[in-house]
């Protein structure tokens, strides 16, 4: 995300504010005109134009042809540059929410290649590797369904531990054991071999 920048002439008017805050310019003080301002900032008359109207609108200063600019309050220049304090800080606290996000969707990749990975050679390695998880689909007729899996005491009765869940077209990592066992779910499940037909028999019953 990328931060928006802050036009020249808000910086001078923010610079402008913490001068005031800071004690350099006093209430009541009349500061330096337009074309000296924009020497000092290195701008054009214009652009302190645009500064001084700023600080004008939120009484910092007050400005007229006759008697220049005049300082009118400390507290509103206070107020003025604490709003943009802020806003910095929010500004970061978002960088670090996409930061973190970011790093959490990169782990949740690598869980779901990992779980990839495994389940391609699930069907070479189901006779060999208790660790590859074997897929059992939920069908309509299963008399489990509406029931969490700790409800149906699932590892006691097959030996077969739920290590996802596919549903709706997404893969729930590590569902743990009040998750519901809906129609039409696939359940990945990792066992023994004699886990395998235990499980089968028992979602398919």
């Amino acid at each position: 995300m990328q931060r928006a920048q802050i036009p020249t002439y808000e910086r001078i008017a923010i610079d402008i504010a913490n001068r005031i805050n800071d004690g350099e310019f006093r209430v009541g003080d009349k500061i330096h005109g337009r074309s000296t301002l924009a020497s000092e900032y290195k701008v054009s008359p214009e652009t302190i134009r645009r500064a001084i109207k700023i600080l004008e609108d939120v009484e910092i200063v007050q400005s007229s042809k006759g008697s220049g600019i005049i300082i009118a309050s400390k507290e509103n220049a206070f107020k003025y540059i604490s709003r943009f304090s802020n806003l910095a800080s929010i500004k970061d606290l978002e960088k670090q929410v996409h930061a973190i996000m970011g790093e959490r969707n990169n782990l949740d990749e690598q869980l779901l290649d990992a779980l990839r990975k495994i389940m391609d050679y699930s069907g070479k390695l189901r006779h060999t590797n208790p660790l590859a998880p074997i897929e059992v689909e939920i069908h309509p007729g299963c008399v489990h369904i509406g029931k969490t899996v700790s409800e149906v005491k699932f590892w006691q009765n097959t030996g077969g531990t739920v290590i996802g869940i596919k549903r709706n077209g997404e893969l729930i990592i590590s569902p743990g054991p009040y998750v519901l066992i809906l129609e039409g779910d696939v359940f990945l499940v990792i066992g023994d071999e004699k886990a395998y037909d235990r499980v089968v028999h028992f979602l398919q019953e």
